[in-house]
């Protein structure tokens, strides 16, 4: 007799049900998933209680999870996600299943193996966060409308450098672009003022959730 193929598992630092705080589906009831480890060391991350730890869990045992939540969005996060390749079949899962699917990636890692139903909220790194260098710069052109761009900025030099990144690869007809203020290193009226003066048009994005209900994590 054969032997049976491994069951897919993933390692998962917490499965919540919260409103989105980010991204254009802001305010929407989702189901969050997040993946434990991230290569990245970012200056300003929020999540450094996923870089390591975690639960060794079955799909099928997160996907009955998810399914407990009785919510039809969800959000792919870490950590990064991607740093597992299980994520991937997660991803297709999820997407079988009928949810509707984002991904929230450093964009340091290859997105063209990510199910076309997914949509890829990817991160360009500024310089204030340390990890410029780790720019996967090939994912903008794999990016399309369906997807979104996030550049969280700490300061004034971040913001020029977005506004050099938004011109270069000329990402605003790619996707919708993002523009975050970093907690407590650069005011959102400042960031505002900047975008309505320059007349970006990009999406300015607080995090609803840390408004609501601070730093607590699992919200």
């Amino acid at each position: 007799m054969p032997s049976s193929a491994r069951p897919v598992t993933l390692r998962i630092t917490e499965i919540f049900h919260s409103l989105q705080g980010e991204t254009s589906r802001t305010g929407l009831p989702t189901v969050f998933v997040r993946l434990t480890g991230c290569p990245l060391r970012c200056t300003w991350c929020d999540t450094e209680y996923s870089f390591t730890g975690g639960t060794t869990r079955t799909l099928e045992d997160v996907l009955a999870e998810i399914a407990s939540h009785q919510c039809q969005t969800v959000c792919v996060t870490g950590g990064e996600p991607l740093a597992q390749k299980s994520c991937l079949a997660l991803l297709t899962a999820l997407c079988d299943a009928g949810y509707s699917v984002s991904l929230e990636t450093s964009g340091a890692l290859d997105i063209s193996s990510v199910d076309p139903r997914v949509s890829r909220i990817v991160d360009l790194k500024a310089p204030g966060s340390g990890e410029e260098a780790r720019n996967l710069l090939s994912n903008i052109a794999l990016l399309t409308p369906q997807d979104e761009l996030k550049l969280v900025l700490a300061s004034e030099a971040d913001y020029a450098w977005a506004k050099a990144q938004i011109a270069e690869h000329d990402l605003t007809r790619r996707c919708p672009v993002l523009l975050a203020p970093v907690q407590g290193q650069l005011a959102p009226a400042d960031l505002a003022a900047w975008i309505l003066r320059d007349k970006l048009p990009v999406r300015l994005q607080v995090q609803l959730h840390k408004i609501i209900w601070g730093n607590e994590p699992g919200r």
